[in-house]
């Protein structure tokens, strides 16, 4: 009885922290639901065989956190600088770190006159970085950027084969995790200047799914007391028969 017993906690716990970690991804969610470009995450669940000790071998969960890449809603802002994403693609994003990917559209302009997300980091063209020298901006919807009647550059709005090769990083980046994959050109995109894309949550269903894994946590601690009980038992039983 104790290792089923014991079995039966192993389990419990795994599910407490499984639950606890989709919970912190719901909360995560709902605070970035005004973040542009934002994408929701959730948790992935499977069981996996894995070696307890010495050569005894049992399932136990594993989690995987993973980044819901649907299209969220356009929100109009009528700041030429401000730049959504239809369809599927990134734009390119030079960091301290390397080569970044992001939907989050919200650009302005540095000292130097190059277009830059709101953390200074610098929007990557076909042509290098965006500059911007001088008083109108036009984004047409494939990306080319004209400045005053002239076309300066072309923005590089690149995508994946596989979205699984990329992680989040931070709220609105999205890094390879792989180098032998090569990002692409995308070719089923439309550009809308004055536009940002807004996150892709929905408040209402993740306050719904949030009191569902309270009641569900709930119930995990009440199965962990149970457990605890029938240990107790157990033990007093095996006390009064030997004494």
């Amino acid at each position: 009885m104790f290792i089923q017993n014991r079995m039966a906690l192993v389990e419990s716990v795994e599910t407490l922290l499984a639950q606890e970690q989709r919970m912190n991804q719901i909360a995560n969610n709902l605070a970035n639901v005004d973040t542009s470009g934002y994408k929701k995450e959730n948790v992935t669940f499977w069981e996996m065989l894995f070696t307890a000790h010495d050569d005894r071998q049992r399932v136990g969960k594993a989690m995987r956190v993973i980044s819901d890449h649907s299209q969220g809603p356009m929100e109009m802002t009528g700041n030429p600088l401000d730049i959504a994403i239809e369809g599927e693609g990134f734009f390119r994003i030079q960091t301290p770190e390397g080569i970044r990917y992001t939907r989050s559209g919200s650009f302005n302009l540095n000292s130097e006159g190059q277009m830059v997300t709101p953390d200074g980091n610098l929007l990557i063209g076909e042509g290098g970085p965006v500059v911007v020298n001088g008083k109108e901006i036009s984004v047409n919807q494939g990306g080319g950027i004209t400045v005053d009647g002239e076309l300066v550059n072309q923005l590089a709005i690149v995508t994946f084969d596989n979205y699984e090769n990329i992680e989040k990083e931070g709220n609105s980046l999205f890094k390879l995790t792989d180098e032998t994959v090569a990002e692409r050109i995308s070719e089923d995109f439309r550009l809308q200047q004055g536009f940002l894309e807004g996150a892709n949550v929905n408040s209402t269903l993740e306050l719904t799914e949030m009191i569902d894994l309270h009641r569900a946590y709930q119930a995990q601690q009440k199965i962990i007391q149970t457990v605890d009980e029938l240990d107790s038992q157990a033990i007093n039983r095996v006390g009064k028969l030997t004494g």
